[in-house]
């Protein structure tokens, strides 16, 4: 793996991507503590990764003002999160020329990682490198939105069956698209390679 992180990242560095490889989320937390400044706003997008290496609470104990839509601790923190200084997500997949492919259902998400702050920090597992966009869009559709559907017990099909059936049901998670060719104008995307498996 650490060859490919190195390659991809040698591609995601021209695309106006900064890039930092770590052995593990730990370390990758560890980086974003120091980068982050306790003075400064950060909002958190719905990410198991984020949840699983436990940054939200390390970010509010320290004393940054933190927005996560996960956490019922502020109202409107859609609309907060807009404005915050730094963003934090993750991706449902990357791949090895260089793409974040992204499905939202709200679109607060992928909104958050093309707009709106001065700095986005993407924390990618070894679990969500594709070989390229149709492998991608497999991946979101037969492992990444079918264990969310489940995650949040909604009535899709895939939530019952694993696999997506390109449904209309009310719920359905698939709704809002967004492939990230090259860094934004808007915004400085930092992408940390992590190699383990974080979030779906």
């Amino acid at each position: 793996m650490e060859k490919k992180f190195q390659e991809l990242k040698q591609v995601l560095e021209k695309h106006g991507f900064l890039v930092k490889i770590f052995e593990n989320g730990v370390e990758a937390k560890e980086e974003l503590l120091k980068e982050i400044k306790v003075d400064e706003t950060v909002a958190l997008g719905g990410s198991m990764t984020l949840q699983e290496m436990g940054i939200y609470e390390d970010l509010k104990n320290r004393g940054n003002e933190v927005i996560w839509h996960w956490r019922k601790d502020v109202e409107s923190p859609l609309q907060k999160a807009i404005d915050t200084d730094n963003y934090l997500t993750s991706t449902n997949a990357i791949t090895m020329d260089g793409k974040l492919v992204n499905m939202d259902g709200t679109g607060n998400r992928v909104a958050g990682m093309i707009f709106g702050h001065k700095n986005v920090y993407v924390i990618v597992g070894k679990n969500k490198v594709c070989k390229d966009y149709e492998e991608a869009r497999e991946r979101i559709r037969n492992i990444a939105a079918p264990l969310n559907a489940k995650r949040l017990n909604l009535s899709t099909p895939c939530a019952i069956t694993g696999k997506c059936n390109d449904c209309n049901t009310p719920q359905r998670i698939c709704r809002v698209e967004t492939i990230i060719h090259r860094n934004p104008n808007s915004c400085q995307v930092h992408v940390y390679l992590v190699n383990e498996d974080l979030g779906y």
